[in-house]
């Protein structure tokens, strides 16, 4: 009998595959006393001969998927399996003591990891602790015979099944044979909902027991739509499904259509449907969706996909190439935002009881100006080449803003007397994330050029709810009342000035919201390039002054986030 597991729809689309179970295996043995010590040599040496063969596979996918650069950390992992000192040691306690491999094993691995991770002043070095640690687990899954998932090994169509998906997993799905995932936990808004979005793959999230309820092998139906997934579906209900993923292709080709057309509603408003993107990768699929601008570059990436601090030049070409390749149309980047769910190994940040309102973003910035100057000298330098915007995340106080505003532009001096050609049309604005921040956005809206919300943390500083929570997601109510109220404040406040506000958060794309959203009065939608067309078609049904009374009666009516939704579906024809 089919079992349907319901969860949060994150990425839209139809996918019919295996599940591939993304977990780790329990990697646990028993200390043994060895008589045949020629046997456990070989079971070491056949277990390191596994995983180097693993390795290359892995690393020549990452060479093909990510670059030379990021596959690195492979070459460094296989560099351990040759290294004759460490496995020597493991070979002479299997020897000395007649212990098992998987003993000896883990005894001189712990011994290693404990010595570089003592190197506290050699941040490299406290690195190679992470690699040996990785190995030893793939040598050690070998020797105990169990699967070690690696989702660059994958090369069948699948489903993959995981508690959860970081980044870096993310960003070793190989779209040709990965055609969607489910997860344990997280929501709309997590790094893989996000992600699974960009590379155009349906994802359900926040199932709770993904991982318990399917095997390894089980065929899947994962519906990014309903946001649910049948495991062992009948003949009929795949037959129902493949239907359901044709139609919805069909739909797609039909929006595909308005990737040349001005984002217009129904009376003739003009507004901006623009691309969230992570890297300047990112600019194609903007541009192949009609982004009209990007309206977040989350510059973070930059820093987490990098070993060490990126270089003022190695910033410049990034920026450059998003601005070039956006010809001509606006790309606004977003300064450093490293803290809470974001950290990195070689900046090594206070533990903290609360990451999330803690030392993180523009806090950064301000205490270690050393990194937020070089960054703006790149970004300033970028500038001539395209249209290009700044702005700060997690500003909280005006006295934050005129600060970091204060350093941008003695970088934009300095560079200027050096006779560095800079564009003299950046804007400089702020994320508004923070509900203190949006209480005084008609002060904050005197020395910012714009306005970009930040939903995502807007939502969960203003509900006092962290969205990574599934105990407490009920509260992700980006209708609700009290939002909106927030939302209308910062738009009123930016126009009052004369200056703009857009959306950066997930909501942007949000088709309950877009609605609210243009009555409300944004300027700027800015989304995952895969929502552009939907939302701009959306856009093409909307009246603005129905829409400014529909907004209207939310923020003053309505009590409740379902008599919001409620009220959005009594009125806009979908």
């Amino acid at each position: 009998m089919t079992k349907v597991l319901k969860g949060i729809a994150a990425s839209d689309g139809i996918a019919v595959a295996k599940a591939y179970l993304l977990v780790q295996p329990d990697l646990t043995f028993q200390e043994k006393k060895v008589d045949d010590l020629e046997k456990e040599l070989k079971r070491l040496d056949d277990a390191v001969a596994d995983s180097k063969a693993e390795l290359e596979i892995i690393k020549e996918k990452a060479v093909e998927n990510l670059g030379a650069d990021e596959a690195a950390v492979f070459e460094a992992h296989l560099t351990i399996l040759a290294d004759p000192e460490f496995f020597g040691n493991i070979k002479n306690e299997i020897k000395n003591d007649h212990v098992n491999a998987e003993k000896a094993l883990q005894d001189v691995a712990d011994q290693f990891i404990k010595i570089f991770e003592n190197m506290t002043d050699n941040h490299y070095m406290q690195e190679r602790a992470g690699d040996i640690r990785d190995v030893c687990k793939r040598v050690m899954a070998h020797l105990l015979g169990v699967k070690l998932p690696n989702p660059a090994l994958i090369n069948e169509k699948v489903v993959i099944v995981a508690h959860d998906l970081t980044p870096s997993d993310t960003a070793q799905l190989d779209r040709k044979y990965v055609k969607g995932f489910i997860t344990d936990i997280g929501g709309r808004t997590s790094h893989s909902a996000i992600m699974s979005r960009t590379l155009e793959i349906p994802a359900v999230v926040g199932s709770n027991s993904a991982t318990t309820e399917i095997k390894d092998g089980q065929e899947i139906v994962l519906d990014g739509i309903a946001g649910e997934a049948l495991v062992d579906p009948s003949e009929t209900e795949v037959s129902e499904y493949l239907k359901k993923a044709d139609d919805f292709a069909k739909q797609k080709a039909e929006w595909k259509r308005l990737k040349t057309a001005a984002s217009v509603t129904a009376d003739g408003q003009k507004v901006i449907i623009g691309a969230n993107i992570g890297t300047p990768k990112d600019v194609k699929g903007a541009n192949d969706n009609g982004a009209e601008a990007v309206g977040l570059f989350r510059s973070e990436f930059l820093y987490m996909d990098s070993s060490e601090l990126p270089t003022e030049d190695e910033q410049f070409e990034a920026y450059k190439q998003a601005v070039e390749g956006m010809n001509g149309k606006q790309v606004v980047v977003r300064t450093m935002d490293i803290g809470g769910d974001k950290e990195l190994s070689y900046l090594p940040l206070p533990k903290e009881m609360n990451p999330f309102l803690g030392f993180r973003a523009i806090r950064i910035s301000l205490k270690r100006q050393d990194i937020f100057r070089t960054q703006l000298r790149a970004l300033l330098r970028a500038s001539h080449y395209g249209k290009l915007a700044i702005m700060f995340p997690m500003i909280a106080t005006v006295k934050e803003f005129k600060a970091a505003k204060a350093i941008y532009e003695e970088e934009r001096a300095k560079l200027i007397k050096a006779g560095v050609s800079v564009a003299d049309d950046i804007e400089v604005g702020m994320m508004m994330e923070i509900p203190a921040a949006a209480m005084i956005a008609d002060k904050l809206a005197k020395y910012s050029d714009f306005f970009s919300i930040g939903t995502n943390d807007l939502i969960q500083y203003s509900m006092a709810a962290d969205r990574g929570n599934e105990r407490v997601s009920y509260l992700y109510q980006p209708y609700n009342p009290s939002l909106l109220r927030l939302i209308k404040k910062v738009i009123d406040s930016s126009h009052a000035e004369g200056k703009w506000t857009g959306m950066c958060g997930e909501m942007a794309g949000d088709q309950v919201a877009v609605p609210l959203l243009l009555g409300l009065g944004l300027d700027e939608f800015s989304m995952s390039a895969t929502s552009i067309l939907k939302t701009r078609s959306l856009m093409k049904k909307l009246d603005t002054a129905q829409m400014k009374q529909l907004a209207a009666k939310a923020v003053t009516d309505c009590e409740t986030t379902e008599e919001v939704v409620e009220l959005v579906k009594k009125v806009v024809k979908y």
